[in-house]
């Protein structure tokens, strides 16, 4: 795990699912309490082989979201920002780490199932829409990909 100052965030990676209490407790409150998404579908198998980045304020985690290799597909998602930190850049610092970490990872392109509502979110950091909109646990997604 590597712990990166930035602005008044701090920035863990953790590796694997070996301690994932702090992303859990973002995508709970997120995607389970907001969303209502069921825990046998928001955590999966994924989890285990993905790198897993966490923002947290003050040691508390308030953002986090995931990068994994599937087949020979890179994906990015479980990106969660707590209510009270949305609208404050803290999303787009996360997408941003992911996207750094695809670099490093030497990924060529990487897709994300965006939340059709979060689509415009997507496309400002460069990523482009493709396909038709299908539903995730009930909420309707877009794939997306971004060229890196």
């Amino acid at each position: 795990m590597d712990l990166k100052q930035e602005h008044s965030f701090e920035i863990k990676w953790i590796r694997g699912n070996l301690d994932l209490e702090d992303p859990y407790y973002v995508r709970q409150e997120v995607f389970m309490k907001e969303q209502n998404v069921p825990e046998e579908e928001e955590m999966d198998a994924a989890d285990a082989v993905s790198w897993h980045v966490v923002v947290y304020e003050n040691s508390k985690p308030v953002a986090t979201g995931r990068i994994f290799k599937d087949c020979e597909v890179w994906l990015i998602g479980r990106i969660a920002v707590l209510k009270e930190y949305r609208g404050k850049q803290v999303g787009k610092l996360v997408v941003e780490k992911l996207l750094e970490r695809a670099v490093e990872l030497q990924a060529g392109e990487v897709h994300v199932h965006a939340q059709t509502y979060a689509a415009g979110f997507y496309e400002k950091l460069g990523f482009v829409a493709y396909g038709e909109t299908f539903m995730e646990s009930d909420i309707e997604h877009i794939g997306m990909i971004k060229k890196m």
